[in-house]
């Protein structure tokens, strides 16, 4: 990456209609794809947090950010230790090293950080990559920082892409190769059937221009168009109605529970009688660590767990990610795994919740590193990923549960959890003017199909537990299992 992100640029030529109201298609080179491409490897909670960090308040991403904000909100005694809570608001990736060799990088990315156990004299070869998230077989908590020496790594051979690669972006974030196999073929592949009176345009786009297209990839379906021709739309939320998936919806109307061999987790949803409209749910720690752990999924993983389920709202960011399964991995990616990291990333190792059911796997726990014993292990010591002459393994440490306790909590319908109460329960229905003999109490339970729409309406709808749960506020049809 650049030393000054802000002062890197790129200069795109970009073919327009006639009248200047669409981008048809952008040409790119391989660094700019590979700054596209990253786009897919950021965990949830860490866009809430570039996000915000670039537009302030202005900027909501479906209930990820109410979730980030309950999250943060929420005191630290209900996780296991402190550190638990700080990897959950700021989580890292398996691709940290390869965005950090990014042309422009957007991902906050640094140099990756490993924990040792906190007592001097412990002796346990374990070591994590979260501080104080693990505890070493001694019982000490695994805190104490050391020094990583990362290996060399050539610059400018590519990041994801080969650097001999150019591509061809849609106004909807499609990409192709820059002419395959046939020109007419890839023309109409990107939607162009008349380039009467087309005009090329040479656009240069910088640091605020990238995080325009990121934010727009998330919320706009002509993203190239918003920012290059000024067309922009409101962009700034993602507030939707209820969408309607009648087939979930009717397994929990109809059946009122899920399939025995789906079942995970109880929740307790309150509703309006007389609307049916979803008030919040009162949920146990499986629940809210599972929401939660959504934050640590990098965007590509989601997009992986939601594909084939109607894209509304992710067309653009969609649009890319399936893009990468019709390109040849040799041809046009630096190594032959870059595709298919991309398009199924893992986890970073030790980060995944017990309680996560989503089809998700982390990297190994058994992530070695090496320290040259010569020096005091008692002290600082200089960690490498490469063995020398004299070095003694490190195996990581996850950890498998964030939040402890027996609290109970309340989840509203963007996904905002604050401890549950008496008092918080009766302001709540005091604070939306509805008497308790409007409330009737309802049990379901989520599996992954359940939690796999919950996943996608957190990305696209203020009303995630609706969207997600498939409760149809219009409807008057009762779900059979009330409580």
């Amino acid at each position: 990456m650049a030393n000054d992100a802000k002062a890197t640029k790129f200069t795109l030529k970009v073919m327009v209609n006639r009248h200047k109201t669409k981008v048809l298609f952008a040409e790119v080179d391989s660094d700019f794809a590979d700054v596209l491409l990253s786009f897919l490897t950021m965990p949830l909670g860490k866009i809430v947090r570039v996000l915000k960090k670039h537009y302030g308040e202005d900027v909501n991403i479906g209930s990820l950010t109410t979730l980030c904000d309950g999250l943060s909100n929420l005191d630290s005694v209900h996780f296991c230790t402190n550190g638990c809570k700080e990897m959950l608001l700021n989580p890292r990736s398996t691709f940290e090293r390869d965005c950090r060799k990014l042309k422009l990088d957007i991902h906050e990315t640094h140099s990756t950080k490993y924990f040792l156990c906190d007592n001097l004299n412990c002796g346990q070869s374990r070591i994590s990559m979260y501080y104080d998230t693990a505890t070493c077989i001694c019982g000490k908590t695994l805190k104490r920082e050391i020094d990583v020496k990362e290996s060399e790594e050539e610059a400018g051979d590519g990041v994801f892409t080969k650097n001999t690669a150019s591509f061809l972006i849609s106004d909807d974030l499609r990409m192709l190769p820059n002419v395959s196999v046939s020109i007419i073929q890839d023309l109409t592949n990107l939607g162009i059937t008349d380039t009467d009176g087309a005009e090329l345009m040479n656009v240069t786009f910088g640091f605020n221009e990238i995080m325009d297209l990121f934010k727009g990839s998330l919320l706009s379906q002509t993203p190239l168009t918003d920012i290059i021709l000024k067309k922009r739309k409101n962009i700034g939320s993602t507030t939707k109605e209820y969408e309607a998936e009648t087939e979930l919806r009717n397994k929990i109307e109809k059946e009122g529970v899920v399939s025995e061999s789906d079942k995970k987790m109880k929740l307790k949803v309150m509703v309006q009688r007389s609307t049916n409209k979803l008030l919040f749910a009162q949920a146990r720690d499986d629940f809210v660590e599972f929401l939660f752990g959504l934050l640590t999924v990098p965007l590509g993983g989601v997009l992986h767990c939601v594909l084939g389920i109607h894209s509304k709202g992710l067309e653009s960011i969609y649009n890319l990610y399936t893009s990468l399964a019709e390109l040849i991995g040799d041809r046009y990616f630096f190594t032959p795994d870059k595709k298919t990291s991309l398009m199924k990333p893992l986890l970073l190792g030790g980060c995944k919740s017990k309680n996560q059911i989503l089809p998700l796997t982390e990297e190994s726990r058994h992530h070695k590193l090496y320290y040259n014993q010569e020096g005091n292990p008692n002290k600082e010591c200089t960690v490498s990923y490469n063995p020398g002459n004299s070095y003694r393994v490190l195996y990581a440490k996850g950890q498998k549960e964030y939040i402890k306790g027996t609290t109970m909590f309340m989840v509203s319908d963007d996904l905002t959890v604050k401890p549950l109460s008496m008092i918080s329960t009766l302001s709540k229905l005091k604070e939306m003017n509805i008497p308790l003999s409007e409330v009737r109490e309802l049990e379901v339970q989520i599996g992954l199909q359940e939690a796999i729409s919950i996943l996608k309406a957190s990305l696209t709808s203020t009303f995630a537990l609706t969207d997600g749960l498939m409760i149809d506020p219009m409807s008057k049809k009762k779900v059979k299992q009330e409580v």
